[in-house]
């Protein structure tokens, strides 16, 4: 993996990113996942040998478009970065700007998942100004790709220490609904990830925000009916 490259993809992305938390700490958080990967090197690798090769095969036509939390997918190496279309501090503004390149790739299947960010939006409401830039990303998304079939997916869960330490992660729950809403007004598919964390919150990096590799291997799971 070019360690080099997600570096300077962070950093690039925090510019845009002003004074969010989540995304003003990202480069903490990456570093912080980094240093997660690096002390459980062997225990990832083997989760990497037994699962990447049949999740890359049964995701190949499809592309996660997202922030950081997204990220993780190519950044753990679960699944290759062809497939994986999402940055630091990307929000639903942000992500216009991945059009092109999304319609470059031609997938037949978009999972969508932002909101992380743009719940801390320095905005009077934040979920308001996102839901008007998700709304459109998915009619952009429609115009490029009207084949294509599109998933939204829940923003995840925070730890307790991570909404101590950034209250506003208590809007999850409510930008959650409205990105349900959003689905069903749009036509296009929707998956709440939360019984994933039902059993455990053994998932969580050290910020309590991002995921070691175990997370994304289990999300692909949960989610592989959604890409046959």
């Amino acid at each position: 993996m070019d360690m080099n490259k997600k570096i300077v993809t962070t950093i690039l992305m925090g510019s845009f990113a002003l004074a969010l938390a989540a995304c003003g700490n990202d480069s903490t958080n990456k570093q912080a996942q980094r240093q997660t990967t690096q002390a459980q090197e062997q225990g990832d690798a083997a989760v990497t040998e037994k699962t990447a090769d049949s999740y890359q095969r049964m995701f190949q036509d499809s592309v996660f478009l997202g922030d950081s939390i997204t990220e993780g997918l190519s950044f753990h190496d679960v699944l290759d970065e062809k497939n994986v279309l999402a940055g630091a501090g990307k929000t639903a503004e942000f992500a216009l700007e991945d059009i092109e390149d999304l319609a470059k790739r031609n997938p037949k299947r978009v999972f969508i998942q932002l909101g992380s960010d743009d719940i801390l939006w320095p905005t009077d409401d934040p979920k308001a100004y996102s839901m008007k830039n998700y709304a459109k990303l998915i009619g952009m998304i429609k115009d490029k790709l009207p084949q294509a079939k599109i998933t939204l997916l829940t923003v995840t869960p925070v730890t307790e220490s991570a909404l101590k330490d950034e209250p506003r992660y208590k809007n999850i729950g409510d930008y959650n609904q409205a990105v349900k809403a959003l689905a069903d007004k749009e036509g296009v598919g929707f998956v709440d990830l939360a019984p994933i964390f039902a059993s455990t919150s053994d998932f969580y990096d050290a910020d309590g925000i991002h995921f070691k590799p175990d997370y994304y291997a289990k999300m692909l799971e949960f989610l592989k009916e959604q890409a046959k």
